[in-house]
């Protein structure tokens, strides 16, 4: 199977290109829906006519903070269509989390699913930024003009989903060549996706349509990704991996794009077998838990997919070999990548391989790599060092935080992963490690300093530390060391409701530890490395 020739202009004229070819065939599914490429191509033409209506011009934002979903797939190409720009938030985000992306991005319109799994995005959102405005949904989000709810009735401060369709009676006229109009060319802004910095601050990292498709058509063949392929979106559609690698890489095929909102093992492993699912891809933690429930007699209809795509975290050769013996998928990819790489770096082609070799990748066509020691020196094949990536696929840079760029970005276009890894001879990367503190659950960046920055506005908390330590199945978790105030007792149970209140899920730290001080390095920081090891004794 191969995918189709590089498309040239954007993500919309991919859909329509794709329309075109398979016009009949289904493209995304979900619990409720499924559109075929024509039903998909008409559907987001008619939310870009909506979004027209609603004032939204080329180059505004539109935000989405809601599951997996046709209506979420058909929202972002409706923003293609007219060269809107897209603004995913991750559904674990709290209202604080969302309303700083907002505040940022100065988006237009948000789309939720308010009270999926009981969690109302637009009450959480007014609490965090000054309740209900008197010209717009939000009063400290002044440039926001409408919450539109995908599911639910309108109230007096949401818009349903009929009522946004219905502002899309009048027909509109879109000139489709590339950056004509009110459609997008290849050097137009397709998304902002969030990320975090070494200082907790959420950055919105800049994703041109040029990048994506070159990017994901070279994935796609890479992979050998076709048009009978059935692509299971089970990782956010808020994270790169399931944008892009998702549903960009279904689209490119030609394939169908099935999405999963809820991420239940046993019902997952039954969705594999009724779809048809031929790719399945996700962190390590989605592969673990589909084994757990296969070893469980939770199989239902489950047949094994042809191939598995895993990445997001060290990965180990006996995960793989799980992965195979357990699943019983054969072809099996690792790779790397970053949100400010549009997601991908390197990719190893489909292989039966799970030994240690196999966790090398090579990068993609176009793209260059470094290893350096400490002083920017490249380091010799084999030892272990920075990781620096160039080429195409690289971000412009954060948006409207030209410091950020810079600091992550040097002047010859290298940026500066705060990955350690190691170059083979053949020039596959292997990623070993990260500089920086950050550590990952469950395919989900965690930033020490955004979860300490919680835990210290408690008056009890004199001081803090936040590290990564492993676990088996979500890769790491996170482990918070406290110093009371002298005099004062610390309540384990308050800090962590401190955290659920304030940060998504996945943020929230394992377990909180009191120590009487924290060890410390001859600067008289605290030494992180001295708690993971205190973190792994305790683990024995």
């Amino acid at each position: 199977m191969e995918v189709g020739e590089l498309t040239t202009g954007s993500v919309w004229t991919v859909l329509v290109q794709a329309a075109r070819r398979h016009a009949d065939r289904e493209a995304v599914v979900d619990g409720r829906e499924r559109l075929t490429y024509e039903g998909l191509t008409a559907a987001a033409f008619q939310v870009g006519t909506a979004m027209t209506a609603a004032g939204v011009r080329r180059g505004d934002r539109v935000a989405l903070w809601a599951p997996n979903s046709v209506r979420w797939g058909v929202v972002a190409l409706g923003a293609h269509s007219i060269g809107a720009v897209v603004v995913p938030i991750n559904t674990r985000a709290r209202g604080g989390e969302a309303a700083r992306l907002l505040r940022r991005t100065d988006a237009r319109l948000l789309f939720v699913a308010d009270d999926f799994l009981g969690t109302g995005y637009s009450a959480m959102l007014r609490a965090a930024a000054g309740g209900t405005g008197t010209d717009g949904p939000v009063r400290d989000l002044p440039g926001l003009r409408q919450i539109v709810d995908f599911f639910n009735e309108p109230d007096a401060h949401l818009t349903s989903w009929a009522q946004f369709l219905a502002a899309a009676a009048a027909p509109r006229r879109v000139d489709l060549r590339p950056g004509v109009g009110g459609t997008p060319g290849p050097d137009d802004i397709a998304y902002v996706m969030s990320t975090s910095g070494s200082t907790g601050d959420a950055k919105g990292v800049v994703v041109r349509h040029g990048q994506l498709l070159r990017v994901y058509h070279d994935l796609a063949r890479r992979l050998g990704i076709g048009s009978g392929d059935r692509i299971l979106g089970v990782t956010p559609l808020s994270h790169s991996m399931g944008l892009n690698a998702g549903l960009l890489a279904t689209l490119l095929s030609g394939g169908c794009y099935v999405a999963v909102d809820v991420f239940d093992p046993a019902t997952t492993l039954n969705r594999i077998g009724q779809e048809s699912i031929t790719v399945l891809s996700g962190p390590p933690t989605l592969f673990t838990d589909l084994m757990g429930a296969l070893r469980s007699g939770g199989a239902g209809a489950y047949r094994p997919p042809r191939l598995a795509v895993t990445g997001a975290t060290t990965v180990t050769a006996a995960l793989l070999d799980r992965i195979r013996d357990v699943l019983g998928i054969e072809l099996i990819v690792t790779g790397y990548g970053l949100t400010e790489t549009t997601g991908t770096v390197t990719a190893r082609y489909p292989s039966s391989d799970t030994s240690a070799a196999a966790l090398g990748a090579p990068p993609l066509p176009g793209v260059e790599l470094r290893v350096v020691d400490a002083s920017g020196r490249p380091v010799d094949t084999g030892t272990a060092g920075e990781v620096l990536v160039r080429g195409f696929n690289v971000t412009s840079g954060y948006y409207e935080d030209p410091a950020a760029t810079a600091a992550a970005i040097d002047p010859d276009g290298w940026l500066h992963t705060g990955d350690v890894g190691v170059l083979g001879a053949t020039g596959e990367l292997r990623i070993v490690d990260r500089l920086g503190d950050t550590f990952i659950v469950g395919g989900f960046n965690v930033y020490p300093s955004e979860v300490e920055q919680v835990l210290s506005r408690a008056p009890a908390v004199a001081e803090v530390a936040v590290v990564g330590v492993p676990d088996e199945r979500l890769g790491e978790r996170g482990v918070a060391y406290v110093v009371p105030v002298p005099g004062q007792t610390v309540s384990v149970r308050d800090l962590l409701d401190r955290c659920r209140a304030e940060l998504a899920g996945y943020k929230v730290p394992a377990a909180v530890i009191t120590l009487a001080e924290l060890p410390r390095l001859a600067s008289g920081k605290p030494s992180r490395r001295a708690l993971r090891e205190l973190a792994g004794r305790r683990a024995r």
